[in-house]
């Protein structure tokens, strides 16, 4: 009756009568009372049992019920009082029996003593009893009650011992307080009359192993450790030879016992799962050494089952669950080791073994066992992981784990050429760049790619609709409702997790849902009336869960495939990235996975989640052969010397293959179903694609240094590898250029779509991409699509509206816009540079330098404080403020100077077509106190950064500032004081990065990074000499000004009246001319020196030992080279590679000095000429001036400069005849020329 009962509102009170009389008078002396028949008593026990057990499965208590039901209260001295209506409250709510029951459990009252006493008979005893009395069945279902009654108490005591701690403990405490309690519940692992009984035993391990973390000890104390681990074998292995497999998983022993081993292996050790696998559980489980072959177990159980794994349809579970003990086992830190050496010995070959056995076999089918083929997808899944772990965790110095990762890899990564003949020699090869579809003369496909192709087939449909047939019903059912929420059954849903973590729905609770909405809608539309309506509805509520079933089953198989895809991808990418260097064949083999993961994205059977996976692979292939073809030249396959040719170009695959990739790779972003989160993916393999097209080694190196190593060398066959060279790479660079201009429309489409639309990280990217594909734009096609989709108009807006914030907010989102800003300001310095002064007219004609010159970016005021914050937010470090403004004031800076060459400074300002130089002054004006801040340079730091931004906005400067009349802005006078500073020599000068380049030039151990700083800032100040010598010569030679020999303190217009006054603005001398000029001759002389020296080197560098190569790589290296474990090649490549790159830096900074010379130079010329004209106009026009020294010097003065200027022309002289190339006989001929003059007229 209580069973039938559907009326659970009040929580069973209506039989707490009979609960009493059940526990009270029945079941608590039931052992005391006689029986005249033993089957009657243990009758009655069964009866109790099943009422308790009904009490705690029929009416679920919540917590608030269970908060309500604090009984225990404060002992009452004699004569206190508690008001009725507590009393009353009390009685009422403790006659919950469920609530009873389990207060009675919890604390070792009669029920639990009377559970236990039963359970404690022991196996032996009901084994015994249940064959030789009447009512030994009977027992046995006591027995099984009692389990079933301790798994629900156990499953619910944790909420109540929350609650009514500390009268009440868990149900595990009270069984603590005697350890043969524990023992025995465990010890009925080994009734194999009753699997239920077995069940139940192994359901309590699990749960007290997770409780209790004395378990192993407790097992070991009560000295039943052996039989325990030898039951749970026995018992798994009698799983292994059932006929039939049970369709409810918490009814298959074999897969609760793994379900055990599994969710105890991440516990300290010593665990459960260590004592039933064997492992050394007495001393440290690190160091076991496992040894299933003599001493039974459940370890030897499973390799048993998983070497033959025969019966798939019986045992597919326990071969599933096997494959992914072992790789936990092999993950974990603590069983690692022992796990991994006995999977790999010759008695198991484990790895080896099932990679040929059955991972690359074909699947099941679907319509015939669906089950089956989830499992099988499952079990290969961890089985490549398992792979993937092996060969991340061999020892390479280790012989055996070296050999066996090389087999490992031959077996993966191997395309054997089957021969006819039957000859067993190795005839692997590889037909680098073999056309897809080609025949590929007996080549057998390599197995990672035979394992890619039996994970790609159609998924199946997953999507939460229900049929067709059924949309008429579904709105009656509410079946949107039912399945909309996303809540688990304990939430009140109908969805539930299973044992792989998938979602599926509960089709139990389904079931009860629909039926709950068949009901109201029977009631609410009177379907008693239309039967055939009646019918219909039912009909569909069978329907339902038969799609449910089936929306779970391909859930599922969806599930396993991208499990198996998450493998190989693993296994790949460990193959590839940590043991690349032991792959024959790099290259191809590289090419064969990206063009086979590439394929497998622009397949229409590729799902978005098996896309978003391929693309890390594709990503890892792209990465690594930009590595390889940087680092490992094809020359050093068979020599240790290095040649001038691993220069020109790396090594990288044939121009077919490279076709082939960017065609792909394209498709792959223009596919149906994609993502953002895919294409970001995908335009980072596209960046990184280009740079591996461009072919060159380093982008740094000079052109002009290998040519002059060539001819120097005089190898003529190394300039018809150029020349090759050359037109192999135009000719990839058009092939690049034709297929993304075919689909350039939909390409930009998609491209700016997340450049305007996506998440900050995906806008620039997106950004990143079109200004990569501006960089192959032949034929304006892309910028042509930027202006008409307005792109341009859109970034402008962008970085003069929303960079402020960026630079005031130090939070992650302004971060991550910030990043967004420099890929915008770095395309459109694309733009500006491309094409000449194409790509500068078209910025300035949408009106850039408007835009730009209203950014309030540029003019934020930066503290004291704000210089040197730090601030982190959600371990997300976010830059200063004055880093923040600085990545927008450089690009913008850069942006300008781009601008400037539009300047035409032949003539004057107001001259038409010079709208450019009126608008950048303005943009000058308006940022006054920025420029100011930058001209000052009176930072007490050395960084990089305020040297580039200093240059760049002398640079700006000595452009267009010749051009205005008036300096109420000041930079005249700045530029003026930078010049007294920059053009002192090193010996004298007080400047901050002379001072350093100096210091750190005296040190004798200088790291690599500060050997490529001291380059930089070497390349950095001769660049701000050369913007201040050029603005000085443009006044000098276009506006007539004239400088004094030796005083500094003259007002700009040399030609006033008035005379020399202590307060007026400081002009640089001649002397300060000449001193720059011999200081650039001096470094002239020792960059070349220098470059010459290097050239030696990089000549020499194959007779150069080990640890002279070291030495260079540690000198001219631009970061730490570790590789302690490269071949002699490798190193003399890479110290060739950093001696170039240091010879290109040398070569740029020579440039500069030499046009350093020519201004300076240039300037002595036009003062010298011009000396007495300016004498005889003097003397006519100037009244009041006894003599013209005070204007332009004492003859002493000006004998002091050609003194000084004559050792320096003579050095100069001696630099462009002996070093200075055809293209210097201009700058031959103004020394010449300046040298006789000086010694003609002032000596």
């Amino acid at each position: 009756l209580i069973l039938n009962e559907k009326d659970a509102t009040d929580k069973g009170r209506r039989f707490a009568g009979i609960f009493r009389f059940v526990r009270d008078q029945v079941f608590a002396s039931y052992a005391q009372r006689a029986y005249a028949d033993p089957v009657e008593k243990w009758q009655l026990v069964v009866a109790c049992l099943r009422h308790f057990q009904m009490m705690l499965n029929l009416f679920s208590l919540t917590r608030e019920d269970i908060q309500c039901n604090e009984d225990y209260l404060p002992h009452l001295e004699h004569g206190d009082s508690i008001g009725s209506a507590s009393l009353s409250r009390v009685g009422k709510v403790s006659e919950i029996p469920a609530v009873e029951l389990m207060k009675d459990l919890m604390s070792g009252r009669i029920v639990f003593r009377n559970i236990m006493s039963i359970i404690m008979m022991g196996v032996n005893t009901i084994l015994e009893e249940r064959v030789k009395q009447f009512y030994g069945v009977h027992l046995e279902d006591a027995v099984q009650l009692s389990f079933e009654i301790m798994l629900l108490a156990l499953s619910k005591d944790a909420v109540f011992a929350d609650l009514w701690h500390p009268v009440y403990q868990p149900l595990d405490v009270i069984l603590g307080h005697d350890n043969n309690y524990i023992v025995t519940l465990l010890e009925y692992v080994r009734y194999d009359p009753s699997p239920a009984i077995q069940h139940c035993s192994i359901k309590i391990m699990t749960i007290l192993s997770a409780r209790m973390p004395q378990l192993v000890s407790i097992i070991l104390e009560v000295g039943v450790a052996g039989s325990l681990i030898e039951d749970y074998a026995v018992c798994l292995e009698a799983r292994s030879q059932d006929v039939q497999v049970p369709e409810n998983p918490s009814e298959d022993t074999g897969f609760l016992i793994l379900q055990l081993l599994l969710s105890n292996l991440n516990r300290p050790a010593p665990n459960v799962t260590h004592l039933l696998l064997r492992f050394d559980v007495d001393q440290l489980v690190e160091r076991s050494v496992l040894q299933p072959k003599q001493h039974y177990s459940c370890l030897r159980v499973l390799l048993n089952v998983l070497d033959t794994l025969t019966r798939p349809n019986v045992n597919a579970v326990l071969h599933e669950f096997g494959f992914q003990l072992f790789y936990e086992l092999c993950l974990d830190m603590t069983t690692s080791t022992s796990t991994v050496e006995l999977l790999r010995s010759g008695k198991y070959s484990f790895f080896l073994k099932h990679l040929d056995a059955f991972a690359c076999e074909a699947l099941p089918l679907r319509n015939n066992n669906q089950v089956l083929r989830i499992n099988s997808l499952q079990q290969r899944a961890w089985l490549l992981k398992l792979l993937a772990v092996e060969l991340h965790a061999s020892d390479m110095d280790v012989i055996t784990h070296r050999e066996n990762c090389c087999r490992l890899l031959s077996r993966l990564f191997t395309q054997e050429l089957q021969n006819p003949n039957g000859n067993d020699k190795d005839q692997s090869t590889f037909v680098c760049g073999r056309q897809p579809g080609t025949p590929d003369g007996g080549f057998q496909k390599m197995k990672v790619l035979e394992l890619l192709d039996v994970l790609q087939f159609q998924s199946p449909e997953t999507h939460a609709e229900v049929p067709e047939e059924l949309l008429l019903v579904k709105e009656n059912l509410k079946v949107n409702d039912i399945l909309g929420k996303p809540s688990t059954v304990e939430e009140g849903g109908v969805y539930y997790y299973s044992e792989r973590g998938d979602r599926l729905i509960d089709l139990a609770a389904f079931r009860d849902k629909l039926w709950q909405e068949y009901k109201r809608f029977e009631l609410q539309h009177n379907l008693s009336l239309n039967v055939q309506r009646k019918a219909k509805l039912r009909d569909a509520v069978q329907l339902l869960l038969r799609w449910g079933w089936k929306y779970n089953k391909n859930l599922e198989e969806q599930a396993a495939q991208l499990h198996l895809l998450v493998g190989w991808s693993q296994l790949v990418e460990v193959a590839i990235s940590q043991r690349f260097e032991f792959l024959d064949h790099p290259s191809q083999i590289l090419f064969e996975v990206l063009d086979a993961s590439l394929s497998a994205i622009i397949s229409p059977d590729c799902s978005l989640k098996m896309a978003i996976s391929l693309s890390q692979v594709v990503m890892t292939c792209m990465a690594k052969l930009q590595e390889q073809s940087f680092t490992s030249p094809v020359a050093g396959e068979h020599t240790d010397d290095v040649t001038y040719v691993d220069l020109f170009s790396s090594s990288r695959l044939s121009n077919s293959a490279c076709q082939m990739i960017v065609s792909k790779l394209v498709a792959s972003i223009l596919r149906f179903d994609s993502s953002e989160v895919l294409r970001r993916r995908l335009y980072a393999i596209l960046l990184l694609y280009f740079h591996y097209s461009r072919g060159m080694v380093d982008p740094y190196i000079s052109v002009m240094v290998m040519h002059s190593l060539i001819q120097e060398e005089h190898d003529g066959e190394a300039y018809s590898v150029l020349e090759r060279l050359n037109r192999e790479q135009a000719e990839l660079a058009q092939i690049i250029f034709l297929i993304t201009k075919n689909e350039a429309s939909a390409l930009v489409d998609v491209v700016a779509k997340d450049a305007t639309q996506g998440n900050e990280v995906g806008k620039a990217i997106a950004v990143y991409v079109l200004d990569a594909l501006l960089g192959i734009d032949q034929d304006q096609v892309f910028l042509s699509q930027l202006q008409s989709r307005g792109l341009l108009h859109i970034w402008l807006s962008d970085i003069c509206n929303s960079s402020y914030q960026v630079v005031v907010l130090p939070s992650v989102t302004s971060i991550r816009h910030l990043y967004t800003l420099e890929a915008e300001l770095a395309l459109l310095l694309r733009v500006g540079c491309q094409n000449k002064k194409r790509g500068a007219q078209s910025l300035f004609a949408m009106g850039a330098l408007q835009h730009l010159t209203s950014c309030r970016a540029i003019d934020v005021q930066i503290t004291e404080d704000a210089k040197w914050e730090q601030v982190s937010k959600a371990g997300f470090s976010v830059p200063s403020q004055i880093d923040r403004q600085r990545h927008i004031v450089s690009p913008i800076l850069r942006l300008v100077l781009c601008l400037a060459s539009l300047v035409d400074t032949s003539g004057p300002l107001e001259k038409v077509g010079n709208e450019a130089a009126i608008e950048i002054l303005e943009f000058l004006k308006i940022h006054q106190g920025l420029i100011s801040r930058i001209l000052r340079d009176d930072a007490s730091r050395v960084q990089l950064m305020d040297l580039e931004e200093l240059q760049l906005v002398t640079a700006i400067l000595s452009k267009v500032w010749v051009l205005e009349d008036s300096d109420a802005a000041g930079f005249r006078q700045a530029l003026f004081n930078l010049a007294c500073i920059y053009f002192c020599q090193t010996a004298h000068s007080k400047n901050r990065y002379v001072l350093y380049i100096k210091e750190a030039e005296q040190l004798p151990d200088l790291a690599s990074e500060a050997h490529e700083v001291v380059r930089k800032l070497k390349l950095l100040v001769a660049q701000v000499r050369y913007n201040l010598i050029l603005y000085l010569y443009s006044l000098v030679a276009k506006q007539g000004l004239r400088l004094h020999v030796s005083k500094p303190n003259l007002m700009p217009d040399t030609l006033s009246r008035e005379p020399y006054t202590l307060g007026s603005p400081r002009l640089p001398t001649l002397n300060l001319v000449a001193a720059v000029l011999e200081q650039t001759t001096s470094d002239l002389d020792s960059a070349l020196e220098e470059i010459s020296l290097l050239s030696a080197k990089i000549q020499d560098v194959n007779e150069l030992s080990r640890h002279e190569v070291d030495d260079i790589i540690r000198a001219y290296g631009r970061q730490e080279y570790t590789g302690s474990r490269d071949n002699i090649h490798k190193r003399r490549y890479i110290a060739m590679v950093e001696m170039c790159s240091a010879a290109g830096t040398l070569d740029c900074e020579v440039s500069f000095l030499y046009f350093i010379v020519e201004h300076a130079l240039n300037i002595l010329y036009i003062h010298f000429e011009d000396k007495l004209q300016l004498s005889e106009k003097l003397m006519q026009e100037v009244e009041g001036v006894e003599n013209i020294a005070a204007c332009f010097g004492t003859k002493d003065e000006l004998r002091s400069l050609t003194e000084k200027l004559l050792p320096t022309l003579q050095h100069l002289e001696q630099i462009t005849e002996e070093r200075a190339d055809g293209n210097k006989k201009h700058l031959q001929r103004l020394v010449r020329s300046l040298k006789s003059q000086v010694m003609l007229r002032f000596m």
